[in-house]
């Protein structure tokens, strides 16, 4: 049985191809069946998220079934063949599960590192798992992608420093405050970028969300998507004294928040920390207020700088998981190969000791009565040949399973030796 996997993705298809691929979880073993029916494989299952979609197949050919793939993907994306043709890729065999194994491991990722492609990765494989579109082949590649993910996050540090803007404030605000879960968050303005480090702030477990905008109406709309409380401009001053994170992305073309209104909201606050986070361009808050004490500012600028020293370190990181990934796709594939021999093995050793039990009977028979020590010398004579037959075999096998060649000289051995398909 042969992997492959054809998909695309961020690195080979535009968002708008992308986004037809925008397909539920609940409707993933529909496809992976229709892929089934089409193709003949017997095992498949379908992942789908923002930045890729991949049919994943157990075939006993791959290079035979993966044009009648490629129309079941363009099928699932509602697409012609021709515009998907060129944004696909296909991978089979060897190629195919150390692909499995990079994207699990987040190797394949817009952002490397990232943890949420293994839980998308799982969810869409147990989905189709359930609707019975798999079997034993895909199984094995799965758990074993999945624990080399385990493996990777574990042993290089691939995911530990945040390589965005909006996650970095987040982890600044982690070191200053600890658990956030005491904390309020403030976003003035509704530009993209501070919502999605409120979003963050959100995910952290933040007490209270407040949005204040100049116009209300936006202000109440961007709250209800975030699940915060609607605040107007003009309790900015007021608003300084409550919240600990205050995150400012307005388009305003002065500053919004100057030195002399954060220390009124200190003296306020009984100089209790408080830590900004402009993002905003033009500044909204004026520099100088990183000048008092109790007080952190960060720009743009700062952020940027911190993530992509993070990204470098990520990249270093990711050269060792890389080399991890190598590894373990070729264990594995040994391990597969090893398999595929093993039940005509077993086989031809039961065979082998039934004709072995039947010839030492009947010679038993023939010599009439002999004493242990003669039976035992007949039958290690009986063994020996066995053995000595089988070893050539045995090892040809062994070393064939070790190439791409393991289930054709097991079905060779199974051709010359009687036994049927499955070995027996």
């Amino acid at each position: 049985m042969e992997l492959l996997v054809l998909g695309l993705s961020h690195k080979t298809a535009p968002v708008a191809i992308r986004e037809k691929f925008a397909i539920g979880e609940e409707a993933l073993p529909q496809a992976a069946e229709r892929a089934r029916a089409v193709t003949g494989c017997k095992e498949t299952f379908l992942v789908s998220t923002c930045n890729r979609v991949e049919l994943y197949a157990a075939c006993d050919d791959a290079s035979a079934v993966e044009d009648a793939l490629g129309a079941v993907m363009a099928e699932v994306g509602g697409a012609t063949p021709g515009l998907v043709r060129p944004h696909l890729y296909a991978h089979m065999g060897p190629l195919a599960v150390r692909h499995l194994f990079r994207v699990a491991s987040s190797l394949d990722s817009l952002v490397v590192g990232e943890p949420q492609v293994l839980g998308q990765l799982k969810a869409a494989y147990e989905s189709c798992r359930k609707g019975g579109q798999t079997g034993p082949t895909l199984h094995r590649a799965m758990e074993r992608a999945f624990a080399v993910a385990k493996k990777v996050r574990s042993e290089t540090g691939i995911g530990r420093n945040a390589v965005s803007v909006s996650s970095v404030a987040a982890d600044l605000a982690r070191q200053i405050f600890g658990e956030l879960s005491a904390c309020s968050v403030l976003l003035v303005g509704a530009g993209k970028m501070g919502e999605l480090a409120a979003r963050h702030f959100k995910a952290h477990g933040t007490r209270d969300l407040f949005v204040a905008n100049r116009n209300f109406d936006r202000a109440r709309a961007l709250a209800e998507t975030l699940g915060g409380h609607p605040r107007g401009l003009d309790e900015l001053e007021t608003l300084l004294t409550h919240a600990e994170i205050i995150v400012t992305s307005t388009g305003a073309a002065n500053h919004i928040i100057t030195t002399a209104m954060v220390k009124r909201a200190l003296k306020a606050r009984k100089y209790r920390p408080i830590f900004f986070i402009d993002i905003a361009v033009p500044r909204n808050i004026e520099p100088a207020i990183n000048g008092l004490d109790n007080v952190y500012l960060y720009d743009v600028d700062d952020l940027s700088v911190i993530a992509n020293e993070n990204l470098a370190s990520r990249k270093r990181e990711a050269e060792a998981a890389e080399a991890l990934v190598a590894s373990e796709a070729e264990r594995f594939l040994r391990d597969l190969a090893g398999g595929a021999v093993t039940p005509t093995l077993q086989a031809l050793r039961r065979k082998a000791d039934d004709l072995k039990a039947a010839e030492l009977e009947r010679a038993m028979r023939k010599l009439g009565d002999l004493d242990e020590k003669q039976r035992k010398t007949v039958e290690m004579l009986a063994d020996g040949v066995v053995n000595k037959l089988l070893h050539e075999v045995f090892t040809g096998l062994k070393d064939a399973a070790k190439t791409d060649r393991g289930e054709e000289m097991a079905d060779t051995v199974r051709k010359l030796f009687g036994l049927d398909e499955t070995g027996k």
